[in-house]
């Protein structure tokens, strides 16, 4: 098999559940990559999809490598900066494990839907069955193998259950079409609903949210 010429970035190159969420994301639409990091799945959309690719990202540091692979990225905040999009400007909006790092979790994500056609967010599910049996064993906060991070140093300060996420979407009148539980090994598992038997088994998820 012919592999990726020098300096595009191949599947192999994005973490498991980024490879998810580019998976459900149309060839030639439009997106917008809420909290992008260094660009990664930008760039992979861009060179393997055709879509038109935008970012806005916090930090200076990934700002700046966004800009260096030729990406349309600007520096801003989730919590203030999205009110300043057009509706219905894209045709994705992706969040990837950013929702619980917000200040108003519940404003992004009405800000998300009413910017795209199309909402993508991941998140790590804190109702895991691992993540609970170490709380109840253990008495302390988990670390979750998703992102490594210890209580007093993790970004996420509004730690949520899939169960939890599907009663915010319900309460916002927003159409779930995709949910995709991620495993420990990065494989994806599509379910059909949101209940306590996935509300266990799945470490991470992905959401593909329309408007209601």
């Amino acid at each position: 098999m012919a592999s990726d010429p020098p300096g595009l970035v191949a599947s192999g190159d994005l973490r498991s559940d980024l490879r998810l969420i580019a998976d459900m994301i149309a060839s030639k639409s439009r997106v917008l990559d809420v909290g992008c990091g260094d660009g990664v799945l930008l760039a992979y959309l861009a060179q393997k999809k055709g879509v038109d690719a935008r970012g806005i990202e916090i930090g200076q540091d990934g700002v700046h490598a966004c800009v260096k692979q030729g990406l349309s990225v600007i520096q801003g905040d989730a919590d203030t900066d999205l009110k300043d999009y057009p509706s219905d400007a894209f045709d994705y909006v992706v969040l990837s494990k950013t929702l619980q790092a917000t200040r108003n979790p519940r404003h992004v994500l009405e800000q998300l839907v009413r910017i795209g056609r199309h909402a993508v967010v991941s998140f790590v599910n804190f109702g895991y069955w691992r993540t609970r049996l170490e709380l109840l064993l253990a008495g302390r906060m988990p670390v979750t193998s998703a992102n490594g991070c210890r209580w007093y140093d993790s970004p996420d300060i509004h730690h949520c259950t899939l169960i939890d996420f599907a009663h915010l979407t319900a309460e916002l009148g927003l159409g779930i079409e995709r949910a995709v539980l991620i495993a420990r090994d990065g494989a994806g598992r599509e379910i059909s609903g949101v209940g306590r038997w996935a509300n266990l088994t799945g470490e991470q998820a992905i959401f593909l949210l329309r408007r209601g």
